[in-house]
C-alpha cells in the first residue's frame, strides 16, 4: 500500500465516522461516503477497518495507562482492573461514535463478533481477571462481564461514575447463574 492509499483509507474511515455521527444507529451506506465503495467494497470491510482503528486506539490507551506502574502506585490507582477500565473509558470517550458504530454492527456481521470477543479476552487478561491458559469460553465470559462493568460504570459522556465496590460488582457478574 502506498502512502497515498494509506491516507485515502484514513480519510474514508474518518468520513465514515463523521457520517455515523449524523445518522446514529444506522448501518453505514458506502455510497454516501466518498470513495468508500471503491476502497472497501462493502460495509463489512469498512467495519473491519474501523475495528482495526479501534484496536489501535484502545491499545494506545492501555499502553499509556500501564506504561509506568510506579506512577500509578504513587497516585493510589495501581489496581490493574481500574487501570484497564480507565484506559477503555478514555478510548471510548475520545472515540464515542467509532465505538457506537462497531457496537451497532455486531448483530449484522459475525466477523466483528469474533474480533470483539478477542478484544474482550485481551481486556480480561490485561486486567488480571483471567489467566492465559484458561479455556477460550471462560476468557470470553470474563471479558463480557468486565465490559458490562466498565460500560455500566460510565455516564452518557463516557465519564466514570463512582461505585462503592467495582470488584464486588464484577464478582457478582462472574458468579455462575442459577
Amino acid at each position: 500500500m502506498s502512502w497515498t492509499d494509506f491516507y485515502r483509507r484514513r480519510e474514508i474511515l474518518e468520513a465514515a465516522v463523521r457520517h455515523a455521527q449524523r445518522t446514529p444507529g444506522e448501518p453505514l451506506v458506502l455510497a454516501e461516503i466518498p470513495g468508500a465503495t471503491d476502497v472497501f467494497g462493502c460495509e463489512e470491510n469498512l467495519l473491519l477497518a474501523l475495528q482495526y482503528k479501534w484496536t489501535q486506539v484502545l491499545g494506545g490507551h492501555l499502553r499509556a495507562e500501564l506504561a509506568d506502574p510506579e506512577d500509578a502506585a504513587a497516585d493510589g490507582v495501581g489496581d490493574q482492573v481500574d487501570t484497564v477500565a480507565r484506559a477503555w473509558r478514555r478510548a471510548q470517550s475520545e472515540h464515542e461514535t467509532l465505538r457506537a458504530v462497531l457496537d451497532g454492527a455486531l448483530t449484522r456481521h459475525p466477523s466483528l463478533v469474533n474480533l470483539h470477543e478477542g478484544e474482550l479476552r485481551m481486556l480480561a487478561l490485561t486486567a488480571g481477571l483471567a489467566e492465559p491458559g484458561e479455556p477460550v469460553e471462560e476468557l470470553t465470559r470474563v471479558g463480557y462481564a468486565f465490559d458490562s462493568l466498565v460500560r455500566a460504570g460510565t455516564d452518557r459522556a463516557g465519564r466514570p461514575m463512582r461505585r462503592r465496590s467495582p470488584m464486588g460488582h464484577l464478582m457478582r457478574l462472574l458468579a455462575p447463574s442459577a
